[in-house]
This record gives C-alpha cells, sequence and structure tokens, in this order.
C-alpha cells in the first residue's frame, strides 16, 4: 500500500502535455497516449489509486508499490510508477509547443 502518496503532483503539472507508457514483462513496451494535454494527477488513498487524467482518457495505475518523481526547471519532468503487476507505467511531462502568432498580414 502507499500510505505515503499525497495529491500534491497535480498542482504542478496541470496544463503539460504528456505521454504515458507502459512497460512490463507481461505487456511488452507500449505507449499508451503520445503527447497529449494533461488534465490532472492524484492518488486515491481510499482505493490505493493513482489517476492520470488527459483529454479523452483516465488512466489508472492501481495499487502502486513504487513511485518516482523526477522535477526539472519547470516543475514536475516525470513520474514513474510500478503497479501490483509489476508493470511499469512512465509519465513523461513538457510544456506545451507555442506557436508563433501568425495574425493578419
Amino acid at each position: 500500500m502507499a500510505e505515503n502518496l499525497r495529491p500534491v503532483v497535480e498542482i504542478t503539472a496541470v496544463g503539460k502535455e504528456v505521454e504515458i507508457e507502459a512497460t512490463g514483462l507481461s505487456i511488452g513496451d507500449q505507449v499508451e497516449q503520445e503527447w497529449i494535454q494533461l488534465l490532472g494527477i492524484s492518488y486515491d488513498p481510499n482505493n490505493d489509486l493513482i489517476e492520470i487524467l488527459v483529454e479523452g482518457l483516465d488512466h489508472l495505475i492501481p495499487k502502486p508499490r513504487e513511485v518516482w518523481i523526477d522535477h526539472g526547471p519547470g516543475g514536475l519532468a516525470s513520474m514513474q510508477v510500478v503497479g501490483a503487476d509489476d508493470v511499469r507505467q512512465i509519465v513523461r511531462l513538457r510544456e506545451p509547443l507555442m506557436l508563433p502568432y501568425s495574425g493578419p498580414a
């Protein structure tokens, strides 16, 4: 059980883009989502569940055993979660690409 997890991650990452990769002996290496807007990350202690909300997807990681957080200069850079099924979920974050203004000429 992950008693030490707290939902503090969600406030530092909202608005970033996220890529979610799952890797493990039973499933191989799979990219679940590629660079889509992150809506939030939270931990539910009642259900022992990490929830990653992105556009059109509610990615759930039940019974996390290990959680690793990597902070960069812009806040949360990545997060790695090992679930009870030994599947490693790798969540990479980046700032959205800002295109230059191309208004009326």
